[in-house]
């Protein structure tokens, strides 16, 4: 049985072959012109409970559907941390 990281997703509507981001320091498919959104959609996240960075820059909520991810990009998804 494959592992979620080992399964190839769909290939976007247009074609082409599947892209490899890091997703939490693990290889991880999607389909080419995946936005960092529909990653979090796809995982089955609730976007206000997770913070994300690509690449080492924090991605606020209202700029993920504006992230096309690319092949070798380093997602992080993290819960916030609150109070003090």
């Amino acid at each position: 049985m494959n592992s979620p990281e080992e399964s190839t997703p769909p290939t976007a509507a247009g074609g082409g072959q599947p892209i490899t981001l890091q997703l939490d320091g693990y290889p991880h498919p999607v389909p080419p012109g995946t936005t960092l959104a529909q990653l979090i959609e796809q995982l089955g996240h609730v976007p206000e409970a997770v913070s994300t960075a690509v690449n080492g820059d924090f991605v606020a909520r209202n700029a993920r559907a504006a992230r096309v991810l690319g092949e070798g990009d380093a997602v992080l998804l993290f819960q916030p941390i609150v109070g003090g």
